[in-house]
């Protein structure tokens, strides 16, 4: 029997049943090892953060998408975006309907001009990355990045999307639904807009204290220490200093040059002795992981947050919790062996 009918469109197949249909092929595609990440949103309310929220909002603000939107949001809140996946201009999803779609949208990344204009409008206005990303920011720096023409969301035109449905709208359900999903998605990591935009979001940080740090090395560069001659510190204290050479003293005996000889040997030989006692009694202490040692840790490496994630293999974000929190950590065995090793190699 045929999947579509008469007309070319799908059977009616039940909600309970398009999921448990897409539950075993998301778990096929799971043990073949792709990264299966769904999107799960609690309650009606699909966005609840500064950056899930501004995401929905910017693209409502559009006529064609304020439109065609709403078609999209039952999909998303009752868990029919079964795989949302956000990398460098492009977003992969499948979304489950009355058989598994798969969508594609491409998202034009951020042009270097207009990050850099973006970057000098907000700087010294964004105190920390904690800040940014829970989105604690002032009306003025909000109000620039999320500005309808210069802010980090993309216009319709940088967005496009092609899914598998046979829906020949120019906007399906199944793309609205991933579009609702992309802001649900923010409210965890919000991170991934940079990641999207094809920006690193810690340059909005990084800008400030770049600037700070070139203007401390100029002004140490111009200190320099003098040296004070002999005659001028007689001049200073009052004092004069001896510079008569002093008397030779009587040359050693040979007996007793072999006298000395032996007890340096002697006394040297008992401090590597105790030296080497000390060494091997003394056992590393493993690295207590807290928030003060990981910060600690990366500051001695000289990495940004993002290059100390990248070396741990763990979201930026996770990286920010675990700098703010208070207390010794409770990390999975697999990151705390992480982290232990690098503060090894770090000497730590």
């Amino acid at each position: 029997m045929s999947r579509y009918n008469y007309y070319g469109w799908s059977p009616y197949v039940p909600v309970a049943q398009r999921h448990a249909n897409a539950a075993r092929k998301m778990e096929k595609l799971r043990k073949q090892g792709q990264d299966i990440q769904p999107v799960t949103i609690e309650g009606r309310q699909i966005a609840r953060s500064f950056w899930g929220k501004a995401w929905c909002d910017q693209l409502d603000s559009f006529g064609d998408y304020a439109n065609r939107l709403p078609r999209g949001r039952t999909y998303v809140r009752n868990g029919s975006v079964c795989h949302l996946g956000i990398g460098k201009g492009r977003v992969d999803a499948y979304v489950s309907g009355s058989s598994l779609y798969t969508v594609t949208m491409t998202i034009g990344t951020l042009p270097a001009a207009k990050w850099k204009k973006l970057k000098r409008r907000c700087k010294g206005g964004i105190g920390s990355l904690l800040e940014l990303l829970q989105g604690r920011l002032s009306d003025e720096i909000m109000s620039v990045v999320t500005d309808r023409d210069d802010g980090l969301f993309p216009r319709p035109r940088e967005i496009k999307y092609q899914c598998s449905c046979p829906d020949y709208a120019d906007m399906c359900k199944h793309i609205a639904a991933v579009v609702h999903g992309i802001g649900a998605r923010l409210d965890e990591r919000p991170e991934l807009l940079f990641v999207l935009r094809g920006v690193d979001h810690e340059e909005l940080i990084d800008a400030d204290a770049a600037a700070t740090a070139a203007q401390a090395a100029g002004t140490s560069g111009k200190s320099r220490r003098r040296r004070l001659a002999a005659d001028s510190l007689e001049g200073v204290f009052g004092v004069e200093f001896d510079t008569a050479e002093a008397a030779p003293e009587a040359a050693p005996t040979k007996r007793a040059k072999k006298i000395a000889v032996k007890k340096t040997a002697k006394k040297t030989a008992k401090k590597s002795a105790k030296k080497s006692a000390k060494k091997s009694a003394k056992k590393p202490r493993p690295f207590r992981v807290t928030p003060a040692s990981i910060r600690k840790l990366r500051a001695g490496l000289g990495l940004t947050r993002s290059e100390f994630a990248r070396r741990l293999r763990v979201s930026a974000q996770s990286v920010v919790n675990w700098e703010t929190k208070s207390g010794t950590l409770k990390l999975h065995a697999a990151k705390l062996a992480s982290v232990q090793a690098l503060a090894r190699e770090a000497g730590f």
